[in-house]
């Protein structure tokens, strides 16, 4: 290989190269915006993923473009190409740099996840923060008992212990440590939030313990990630991210209000088509009731 051709591959894996940075950069706006600590952790490595795809793809694709118009064989060749084989550094080549990427990309991928540590406790540090800052932050007091969050064919319930509170809404407080505790009264759910990057499943017969910390105020959805059933989709409630003066006055407001049937959109169209003349023939797992509450979440309300 001469001195010219060298130059201009290099030029050619730099050109690469800052082209899949700045894909890579423009990949933090694909995101819903960016709701909970955990989102920034996953928009990071999702963004070195995004870099890293786009470099291997530009690379593979080009060196195909430009076997295609330059090293194409003449109009009536039909001559087979030179016998190669036996090329070892070519296979050492080929099989090592898979290897370095999968640990490289299994390795960064476990950081993110260890540094998140949305199943179990996780302190200040564990996000990267500084000791001092990490002290000062600190929790002085007992930590409150964790949110109860029931998931059933199909509807969403939260149970607040202390005060007792039931919602089909979701309400935490900006900046403070939310702690979960997700359990399935049927089949197989997915607890999940666009806004926050989290989501985890929620296995019958379980009680999973499960964390984040929400940074941006406003009103986000909460989705079914799993097939449940017949009306999974609707299996959709808000969660609202608001300041601790505003939270405190929710729960005032919550603890004050007389329980009642919240709405419930899957056992309202289920009636709907019970009643319907039309008969499909086959059968559909019936909705579970109405929770009954002292807030709910109406469909109307807007949400990010």
């Amino acid at each position: 290989m001469n001195r010219r051709t060298l130059l201009i591959l290099v030029g050619l894996a730099i050109a690469d190269l800052l082209i899949s940075l700045w894909i890579g950069q423009q990949a933090y706006h694909w995101m819903p915006p960016q709701a909970s600590a955990e989102a920034l952790l996953v928009d990071h490595l999702f963004s070195f993923m995004t870099t890293l795809g786009s470099f291997i793809f530009l690379g593979v694709m080009g060196t195909l473009l430009y076997a295609v118009l330059f090293q194409r064989a003449a109009k009536y060749d039909t001559s087979d190409g030179p016998a190669i084989e036996g090329n070892v550094k070519l296979e050492v080549v080929w099989t090592a740099i898979p290897i370095v990427l999968v640990i490289w990309i299994a390795t960064v991928s476990y950081q993110t996840y260890d540094r998140m540590g949305i199943l179990g406790g996780m302190g200040p540090m564990a996000m990267g923060m500084p000791m001092a800052e990490a002290a000062s932050v600190a929790p002085t007091e007992a930590e409150p008992a964790p949110i109860n969050v029931y998931a059933r064919q199909w509807a969403w319930e939260f149970h607040y212990p202390d005060p007792d509170i039931r919602s089909t809404e979701l309400h935490l407080p900006v900046d403070q440590r939310a702690r979960l505790l997700l359990s399935s009264e049927d089949v197989l759910h997915g607890f999940f939030i666009p806004a926050f990057r989290v989501k985890q499943d929620v296995v019958p017969g379980r009680d999973i313990s499960f964390e984040f910390t929400p940074i941006r105020k406003g009103r986000y959805r909460l989705r079914d990630s799993e097939y449940s059933g017949t009306y999974f989709a609707a299996n959709q409630t808000d969660v609202v991210v608001e300041s601790a003066e505003d939270y405190q006055q929710w729960l005032a407001t919550a603890v004050a209000t007389p329980p009642f049937a919240a709405q419930n959109v899957a056992y309202e169209e289920f009636n709907q088509e019970t009643q319907s003349a039309l008969d499909l023939g086959w059968e559909t797992v019936k909705p579970a009731p109405a929770p009954v509450v002292n807030y709910a979440s109406s469909e109307n309300d807007p949400h990010e």
